[in-house]
């Protein structure tokens, strides 16, 4: 995997960032989402390096990532500080603009990099996901029972760990295998094996449920505080077919909500995992985007 990228760990304020970096030409930030790690992008990340130098950190509490200590608001497993920490990442490599993929909790990075930071996205591109809020808002029975882990996993610590913790392999595979069309067969076996050393790490477990506490306490009172603020960079948004954006929102409408630019996008014929299930249609859309 990622043949011809090196691997760097890059000290931010707040921890280290743990990335592989490859290719030539404009930078291009490639954000994973939850359970993943960067290796997500291992199928897409070749082609897209053919054209643009692409570099693809494991986010904060995630994979290789520094793990730091929460704390009672969830401010340090915030969107806004693991946007932080892609803003340094790519000015210590040298990058002060650069477009943006983000993937799941990676595009609510992507996100909120876009408005904490907009002098840096040049473009920015979301992947099967609608912005946290909106989310939050239209909750119904239906979206609590297909979204129920982000019930689950913001319950007080350390319920969700210590649940999680007694078979970590086994949630691992059930989210896996339920959000994407053809279950685990969407998989590589040394890239699952991968996500399974990675998530068996009780301090990856933690992180990740700080991330989804973060997202419905801190991330929420960020987003309520910025609704008057808008994404300004053209937006490309990429959905599954089979998957649960599909099912419950308007995709290209909620992001044409959030923001001035223009906002293109459509569904691939797959699930939840468009880089794992549909690379060549996901490398596919994403040259042409960030070609224009």
């Amino acid at each position: 995997m990622f043949e011809g990228f090196e691997i760097r760990d890059v000290a931010t304020a707040g921890t280290t960032i743990h990335a592989r970096i490859g290719g030539s030409g404009p930078p291009l930030l490639l954000l994973h989402g939850y359970p993943q790690t960067h290796v997500m992008w291992h199928r897409v990340a070749p082609a897209l390096a053919e054209r643009l130098t692409v570099i693809c950190p494991d986010l904060r509490g995630y994979g290789d990532s520094g793990k730091p200590a929460s704390d009672p608001e969830h401010a340090v497993y915030s969107k806004r500080a693991t946007a932080q920490d892609m803003v340094e990442l790519m000015a210590a490599l040298g990058h002060q603009r650069f477009r943006v993929v983000g993937h799941d909790r990676g595009g609510r990075v992507a996100h909120r990099l876009a408005l904490d930071h907009p002098d840096r996205v040049e473009r920015l591109a979301v992947l099967d996901i609608v912005p946290t809020r909106t989310i939050f808002r239209a909750a119904d029975q239906a979206i609590a029972t297909a979204y129920f882990h982000w019930f689950f996993l913001i319950q007080p610590h350390d319920l969700p760990e210590r649940l999680i913790g007694a078979d970590p392999t086994y949630w691992l595979h059930r989210m896996l295998g339920a959000w994407g069309s053809r279950g685990l067969v969407s998989f590589a076996p040394d890239v699952l094996t991968e996500y399974e050393r990675c998530f068996t790490d009780p301090k990856v477990i933690h992180g990740s449920c700080e991330d989804y506490r973060a997202a419905a306490t801190i991330d929420l009172a960020h987003d309520e505080t910025d609704l008057d603020q808008k994404i300004r960079c053209p937006v490309l948004a990429l959905w599954g077919r089979h998957g649960l954006m599909e099912r419950h929102f308007d995709v290209l409408a909620t992001w044409r909500e959030r923001s001035v630019g223009p906002v293109t996008g459509h569904a691939l014929d797959c699930g939840h995992f468009l880089a794992e299930e549909r690379p060549d249609e996901t490398s596919e859309a994403l040259l042409e985007f960030f070609a224009a």
